[in-house]
């Protein structure tokens, strides 16, 4: 029996690439990872997939097994770190799978389609997407809209804009009951709760939150990057009465010690908080 139709009435997350903006490997952060943005949600038999960044190469691996697949991948936006491991998902190479690729933050001519083939283009990557044997179909949309998902009863997936460089998507995917949000990369301004982030994250049983840094590094030297802080998200939990929090998007150069510090000032501030690292299973 395949995982999916093992897992047909759970609502499941599973945590391939927990980092921000460049892989970081290396024995300083094997307790959490070094992979960038990839996150598998199972919706009873229904696969999502948010983001592709490094590690969506292992979780392709593992859904090698699982075909035929027919899946949708939400990318929040098209920035590297968050598309790279596109070429190496390997079940892209194989003929029975579909796949649709959703992106809602191009606009001014562009297309999610143009985007991916201008990034696999010589000089920078050897070979264009027509490498691909999958069932390949690009959905531009606009952040804000609700996601036409086919084929899948019972899910619903809302977006919102966030405030990122080149504009980036929030998810929420409503099932049994249950809601998720993935709230990835987005830039907060003090004293003033985004008001689009609250709307999408109100009441959810759990949040996948962009905390790349502290409330600190962020005063002092990231302005304008398009990131958040964990305490910003503790703050934006509160107020959307969010049932858990998940500490998301770690910053390449926080070592797991310093994420191991920076977990017991979350769950102290929130209490049932979590910080995500590869591997995690998050049952709804």
């Amino acid at each position: 029996m395949s995982e999916a139709n093992a897992a047909r009435d759970g609502f499941l997350a599973r945590f391939w690439g927990v980092r921000g903006s460049i892989a970081a490997p290396g024995p300083a952060t094997t307790r959490y990872g070094g992979n960038t943005s990839s996150v598998e949600v199972r919706c009873g038999a229904r696969l999502l997939l948010l983001d592709a960044g490094t590690g969506v190469r292992c979780l392709g691996n593992r859904l090698l097994a699982e075909a035929p697949l027919d899946a949708d991948i939400l990318l929040t936006h098209t920035h590297f770190d968050h598309v790279c491991g596109l070429p190496f998902f390997k079940p892209f190479f194989q003929e029975r799978n579909r796949f649709r690729l959703w992106a809602g933050h191009l606009g001014g001519g562009l297309s999610l389609q143009r985007v991916v083939r201008e990034f696999m283009m010589a000089p920078l990557f050897p070979v264009p997407p027509e490498v691909f044997k999958a069932q390949i179909e690009y959905r531009d949309f606009r952040s804000g809209e609700v996601l036409p998902l086919e084929r899948a009863p019972g899910v619903t997936v809302r977006t919102a804009p966030l405030n990122h460089p080149n504009g980036a998507t929030g998810y929420r995917i409503e099932y049994a009951g249950k809601s998720l949000c993935y709230v990835t990369d987005t830039e907060h301004v003090p004293g003033q709760p985004d008001r689009s982030v609250l709307g999408l994250i109100e009441g959810a049983d759990a949040v996948v939150y962009d905390c790349m840094y502290t409330d600190e590094e962020y005063a002092r030297s990231y302005v304008g990057w398009g990131h958040s802080t964990w305490q910003e998200a503790v703050r934006l939990c509160k107020a959307a009465r969010v049932k858990k929090l998940v500490v998301f998007h770690h910053d390449p150069d926080h070592d797991d010690d310093m994420l191991d510090a920076l977990g017991r000032e979350v769950a102290a501030a929130l209490p049932g908080a979590i910080l995500a690292k590869e591997g995690l299973e998050l049952k709804l």
